[in-house]
């Protein structure tokens, strides 16, 4: 009885683990496999050392990348639109906290990722590891 109870257990424990919830698939932004390295000392990003900041990062992802300290973390997100097919309006652009989608003028938070409207999908999140003052964001 007690191997039983030992297996069933372990076997919980097992079945219980992920590797993570981290899921950005989204039919209308391909998969590019990047990574980046952020120096935040470099005055092109110096604003990242400081809460409620973004920056751009042209030529990696769809198109491109938004960067934001959200004072706890960084989140990393495409700056293509995520409820649109890849076009010339779909470029995100910046409005302090927000990105907005020219294509629809939809805008989404850069702390959740997440549209004020309620859209389908949310923006695609990168993954972002901080090392003293250097972001690493990869897919």
């Amino acid at each position: 009885m007690k191997k039983h109870l030992l297996i069933l257990i372990v076997l919980t424990l097992f079945l219980g683990c992920s590797d993570s919830s981290f899921n950005n698939k989204n039919p209308y932004i391909p998969n590019y496999t990047f990574t980046i390295d952020i120096n935040m000392n470099l005055p092109a990003y110096s604003n990242l050392q400081y809460p409620s900041n973004a920056i751009y990062y042209a030529g990696v992802g769809a198109k491109g990348i938004y960067i934001f300290n959200t004072g706890s973390g960084y989140n990393a997100f495409d700056a293509a639109c995520p409820n649109q097919v890849i076009s010339s309006c779909s470029t995100m652009t910046l409005k302090g906290i927000n990105l907005i989608c020219p294509c629809d003028s939809t805008e989404y938070s850069l702390f959740t990722g997440l549209s004020q409207a309620g859209s389908q999908y949310p923006l695609k999140q990168y993954r972002v590891e901080v090392n003293g003052n250097v972001l690493r964001v990869y897919n």
